[in-house]
């Protein structure tokens, strides 16, 4: 899953309207900017083999820090309890924390069976819709294009800013998405991990965009 997890933090929005678009892909997406970060450290381990999937051709090998189900649940509670200690916003903290959790989720729905219960854990899940173009395709837009309509309808631009800004990281994610299905294998694992660590770009752009837009219907 790539866009279909922003998906989630642009849907976020509706029910959690004074957390900052910026917070919500963080947290969504947060145990994919975390994966990198142990890749290039060894502590996490990837393999490049084209053919894996028909969609990726990633073989995760280990990555139980980041994508256990146990520890997805305890970066949940940690991003949820901190989210509450600044705010002091019990809904918000709740949904930034399901916004975690939702990552292993949908990973569980596209990955093939390589995503632990627990570190250490034997057994591997995953309902392997990365072995269909079209079921994966599907899937992301279906997720995607929910999230933009719902925060699209929920939010207005205050200025060009917002409108353009907000617009233009869409475009970035659909495109970047969508090279994605025919760029083939990256040419290494630290290559990998760096593009994925220059995705945290994404967290800046939306709380920027985010603070040009006004919730309809909330009091800023």
């Amino acid at each position: 899953m790539f866009i279909g997890h922003f998906g989630v933090a642009l849907a976020a929005k509706r029910v959690a309207p004074k957390t900052s678009l910026g917070t919500l892909i963080l947290a969504a997406q947060f145990l994919d900017f975390l994966w990198p970060v142990l890749v290039l450290l060894g502590i996490e381990h990837v393999r490049i083999a084209p053919g894996a999937t028909r969609v990726s051709p990633l073989d995760f090998t280990d990555y139980p820090i980041s994508h256990s189900l146990l520890m997805a649940t305890v970066w949940a509670i940690i991003f949820g309890g901190v989210y509450y200690a600044l705010r002091r916003n019990s809904r918000s903290a709740l949904v930034v924390g399901a916004a975690v959790l939702s990552h292993w989720v949908l990973d569980f729905v596209v990955h093939r069976p390589d995503l632990q219960f627990y570190p250490g854990g034997h057994t591997r899940v995953g309902l392997g819709v990365w072995n269909s173009l079209p079921a994966s395709i599907a899937v992301e837009i279906l997720f995607f294009g929910s999230g933009v309509w719902v925060y699209a309808v929920s939010t207005r631009a205050r200025d060009n800013a917002g409108r353009y800004g907000f617009w233009a990281l869409i475009a970035f994610l659909f495109l970047g998405w969508v090279s994605t299905l025919f760029a083939g294998a990256p040419p290494s694992v630290a290559a990998l991990a760096w593009g994925g660590i220059a995705m945290w770009l994404t967290a800046p752009w939306g709380w920027w965009a985010d603070r040009h837009r006004a919730v309809i219907g909330v009091t800023q």
